[in-house]
């Protein structure tokens, strides 16, 4: 159906990524709010369709098997490497396809909206919890708020991980590129009415960082919202490479990881920073 690391950072070195092209999926579903099978169902047919085009990399919404029902999380949520991880993982095994998306995960007695992300063979690339909790919608109420940002090492390279309203922090982003991150990945709900915002502070995070930028969004009615879709992947100059509608489809594109070098080579934003001057 249709409807359907690295903790922050210190002075680590990475080695150079043994993979330059990716070609990478964005699952722009619109998730059954409460229903984490049918949701599982579609995550399933759309990874077997980017496997199909040869994809090594495919991402998921926030929330994706639950929608925002966060009122009920107990009911929803599981402890990492159990319950819908689990099903991640085995899935990510089964077609020899990385894959992430957020869930709700319970730790200590919280839930946390949780972002964990599977190479093709079971292994656990990354952890990332939200940061930043969106009280609009609020989830201050019924979720724990992250404590570190989280980067992933594959065979692509590193990767800073966020979920939907960090899109809005530039610093987080900001601290990724210079940990030497050269794409951010974010899985989102971010609503219709704002759809204007999603689109600009890609590109702006994509620009003022020098990186690739992949974000999934939901598209289509979940309990009483509209959510935006308008997936991207947006390469470092700004441009953007795939972009979605605002009803759900499986989006696919090739980007070229050495871009990134070419770019920070073009305008050295790095060297050129001026960290010392910038406290008031």
């Amino acid at each position: 159906s249709t409807r359907c690391a690295r903790n922050w950072f210190g002075s680590a070195v990475f080695p150079l990524a043994a993979v330059r092209k990716l070609t990478l999926s964005l699952g722009q579903m619109t998730p059954v709010l409460g229903d984490p099978q049918a949701n599982f169902e579609c995550v399933r047919a759309w990874t077997a369709e980017a496997a199909l085009r040869g994809s090594q990399l495919i991402l998921f919404p926030e929330l994706w098997s639950t929608g925002g029902d966060l009122p009920h999380w107990e009911q929803h949520a599981a402890v990492l490497g159990a319950g819908m991880f689990a099903a991640m993982a085995e899935l990510a095994l089964e077609f020899r396809i990385a894959l992430g998306g957020s869930i709700l995960e319970r730790r200590d007695g919280r839930a946390y909206n949780t972002f964990a992300m599977y190479g093709n063979n079971v292994e656990q690339l990354g952890v990332y919890r939200k940061l930043h909790l969106f009280q609009l919608m609020d989830e201050h109420k019924w979720l724990a708020a992250g404590d570190a940002p989280a980067m992933l090492g594959a065979e692509w390279g590193q990767s800073g991980l966020a979920i939907c309203y960090d899109l809005r922090f530039g610093e987080l982003f900001r601290g990724y590129a210079l940990a030497g991150a050269e794409l951010a990945l974010l899985p989102a709900l971010w609503p219709a009415v704002r759809r204007a915002h999603w689109s600009t502070l890609l590109r702006a995070r994509a620009i003022e960082n020098q990186m690739f930028m992949a974000a999934v969004n939901c598209a289509g009615r979940v309990g009483n919202t509209e959510f935006g879709g308008a997936s991207a992947v947006v390469d470092p100059w700004g441009e953007v490479l795939v972009e979605g509608g605002a009803a759900p489809e499986l989006l696919t594109t090739e980007i070229d990881l050495d871009l990134v070098r070419e770019v920070r080579a073009k305008i050295p934003v790095f060297a050129d920073r001026r960290p010392d001057a910038y406290r008031l």
